[in-house]
């Protein structure tokens, strides 16, 4: 009988490492404090984007962020407040924000992304799961030439690193996506990337893994966790205690508020992030991002679905009707017969999303704690990166060679 694995955290991240842990042979189970049907892992745009190898914490962003700060509704918006950890995380942010730091991380993002496309392509090939998936590329659609200058500076940087990429005229966007009516003045087109459903997948992965004999505590907080000589030993709730020989912790924005019971610091913000769902056809058919409102467009299984924006305002699941406008006011003007009704509007939904200070993810195991795996920190790019952090999780936990190397991505790293 496998080692036995509890996992905190049940969005992408801790069903992907579920998923990974039960093929090599380890007993798992799965705790998390919500129904486990909403938050970030099913609102987020579905997007595979090996396109995004850029960090968040890119220079420039430190002086745009500033001006849209006080603008509730911009792409961008942080909410300033007066707590420790925001503000060391600020700190940590803005000296991750450097052009040397972000060359630095370039590659390692890319080939993270890259190879947890393939794996979405195994898992998609497999007689395991029936997942919307589809490889369409994206475009990047941008209204004016300066944005389309700087989005094609990036794009040639992505034809030094192997990628894909074209510069797309208006009439050239329109050849391959004839029905959507863009209004734009061009696009740069990653051939790289892929799109899919996050409920779909969410929903195949969970009855999967529940069929192969992984636990689910469902509604149940972590209230404390008990250790010894370096290793927890105990995981605490309202309802139960659970024992382990190991333990991953994958529970997203809320990670760094349980790793400070280990008295592990892992500098962490809440992204929140919105999605609007049209029901209604739309005519697209490729996956886009609205470059100037950083919105970002899927054709999903049966509705398209627009989403975007960061919002840096502490841990809330508050919905501000400014960035929901936003983002309709977007669709409405990039593709000009696009229409997103008060109702669709109304039934909006926000995502937390955890975001480290120099935009790379926390992965592998802390010096602090012996049998503790963390999975955090992905900002956007938690759905694009599932699968490949749950490989990588699980090749930490059976003491396997990763597939990547982790360490940029280590815990232990100082800002």
């Amino acid at each position: 009988m496998g080692k036995s694995v509890v996992i905190i955290g049940g969005g992408i991240i801790g069903l992907c490492s579920a998923y990974y842990l039960i093929k090599d042979g380890f007993q798992v189970t799965v705790i998390d404090q919500s129904n486990m049907d909403s938050g970030a892992s099913y609102v987020n745009a579905g997007f595979i984007s090996p396109s995004h190898f850029i960090s968040m914490a890119s220079p420039g962003i430190i002086s745009q962020g500033i001006k849209w700060m006080f603008n509730s509704a911009s792409p961008f918006y942080v909410k300033p407040r007066l707590d420790i950890d925001f503000l060391k995380w600020s700190l940590a942010f803005k000296k991750s924000a450097t052009k040397a730091k972000v060359d630095q991380s370039i590659s390692a993002i890319k080939n993270f992304n890259l190879f947890s496309r393939e794996l979405y392509e195994d898992l998609k090939k497999s007689d395991e799961f029936n997942f919307h998936y589809e490889r369409k590329g994206l475009l990047m659609c941008y209204k004016s030439y300066k944005v389309g200058e700087e989005e094609w500076e990036i794009g040639k940087r992505g034809i030094r690193e192997g990628l894909g990429v074209k510069n797309l005229s208006a009439r050239e966007v329109q050849e391959i996506e004839p029905k959507a009516k863009l209004n734009i003045k061009g696009a740069v087109f990653y051939d790289c990337d892929a799109h899919m459903t996050p409920n779909d997948f969410m929903k195949d992965m969970f009855h999967y893994l529940q069929t192969n004999g992984v636990i689910f505590y469902k509604n149940e907080k972590v209230l404390d966790l008990n250790t010894s000589n370096g290793k927890i030993t105990e995981i605490i709730t309202k309802k139960r205690s659970i024992l382990a020989d190991e333990f991953v912790l994958a529970a997203g924005s809320w990670s760094s508020i349980i790793s400070k019971k280990l008295r592990i610091k892992i500098p962490l913000q809440a992204g929140k992030g919105y999605r609007i769902n049209v029901e209604r056809k739309t005519n697209i058919t490729i996956p886009a991002i609205l470059c100037e409102a950083k919105v970002a467009v899927t054709p999903m299984d049966g509705f398209t679905r627009f989403s975007g924006t960061m919002e840096i305002a502490d841990i809330n699941h508050d919905i501000n009707p400014k960035r929901c406008n936003a983002i309709a006011n977007a669709a409405e003007n990039y593709y000009s017969d696009i229409g997103i009704t008060v109702d669709e509007k109304e039934n909006a939904q926000c995502g937390l999303r955890p975001i480290s200070p120099d935009g790379l993810p926390y992965i592998g195991k802390s010096s602090k704690c012996s049998n503790l795996t963390i999975a955090t920190g992905h900002a956007m790019m938690g759905w694009s990166l599932g699968p490949a952090t749950g490989k990588l999780v699980a090749e930490t936990i059976s003491n396997k060679k990763p597939s990547l190397n982790i360490t940029p991505f280590s815990p232990d790293r100082r800002f």
